[in-house]
């Protein structure tokens, strides 16, 4: 089965790209200048030359912050280009598999969120999304949509690398404790993209399509995130920082507000995909073993 994996310079495509080819697929890269999510006819190329029988969208416009400055940017990508990606896929008889957030609801609520739960975004990022997903939904049934949350990994920046990089560079850290969310690895959520992918070579027909959640078991803070973080990090390197301190956000202010509370369900995808999420403690053990012993390396195309 061929696979066209747009956005395969991301941290998460950098994973999902050699998961693909170890599972037997054959694995198609593709991102900017090659293909632009803007241009409906740049989509309709790179899937006229390509020919693959599944279509894995992980490029998306991902700068939470600037998106409030660039509101028309973040829209074209993440709304426009959701939606060019959808016609054409319906255009070619192909599934759809795209990736979320948990931007996309207000962090108001005070268990778990489900995917039939109401959406709210915040702002501009989550707004975008989700219009994305709904311009998804109303063009191409055959549709696979999978919201994830905290995201990190060996590739691109995130917030694991951001906190080693202060943990060299400073004594002290002050870290945002009321924000409450799931970390998850991209490795994680690769094999479950993989899984996935297997249940749709299997056959269409009995395919449940839609919503679904997929992060790391369990929840923590952001402050709760960087003391594990070091914690594991001091297992390979001495570091600087000696003290991490909790604060508010209201400490912290930035453009965008985030949700407070951002915990996803993932209830739906375990029963459809035969996965169990990996407790997000574990994950990050691995990732850490990872990055210290392994360094990146640059980005396969295909």
């Amino acid at each position: 089965m061929k696979v066209l994996l747009l956005g395969h310079r991301g941290m998460l495509a950098q994973d999902v790209l050699p998961a693909l080819a170890a599972a037997g697929f054959t694995v198609i890269g593709r991102g900017r200048p090659e293909v632009d999510l803007t241009c409906a006819a740049s989509i309709r190329q790179v899937l006229a030359d390509v020919q693959p029988a599944l279509l894995l969208n992980a490029a998306a416009y991902t700068a939470v912050d600037q998106a409030e400055a660039e509101p028309d940017v973040a829209m074209a990508v993440n709304r426009e280009g959701a939606a060019h990606l959808a016609a054409a896929c319906h255009e070619v008889d192909i599934p759809l598999l795209h990736i979320s957030t948990d931007y996309v609801f207000d962090g108001l609520a005070s268990r778990p969120y489900r995917e039939a739960d109401q959406t709210a975004p915040l702002g501009v990022y989550g707004r975008s999304k989700w219009a994305g997903e709904q311009a998804i939904r109303a063009q191409h049934a055959a549709h696979v949509i999978v919201r994830t949350s905290w995201l990190y990994g060996q590739h691109g920046r995130n917030f694991v690398k951001t906190i080693l990089r202060l943990a060299r560079e400073r004594e002290v850290l002050r870290v945002i404790d009321d924000q409450q969310g799931c970390p998850t690895w991209s490795r994680d959520l690769a094999q479950a993209l993989v899984r996935l992918c297997h249940r749709l070579q299997q056959g269409r027909d009995q395919f449940p399509w839609g919503t679904y959640h997929w992060c790391g078991a369990g929840s923590t803070s952001w402050y709760g995130l960087a003391r594990a973080i070091i914690e594991e990090a001091r297992t390979f390197e001495t570091l600087r920082v000696q003290n991490i301190l909790p604060i508010p956000t209201t400490d912290y202010p930035l453009p965008a507000q985030r949700p407070r509370y951002s915990v996803l369900d993932c209830t739906k995808l375990q029963e459809v995909g035969g996965l169990t999420p990996r407790p997000w403690r574990a994950s990050l053990h691995d990732c850490l073993q990872e990055l210290y012993t392994c360094p990146p390396t640059s980005p396969v195309t295909s």
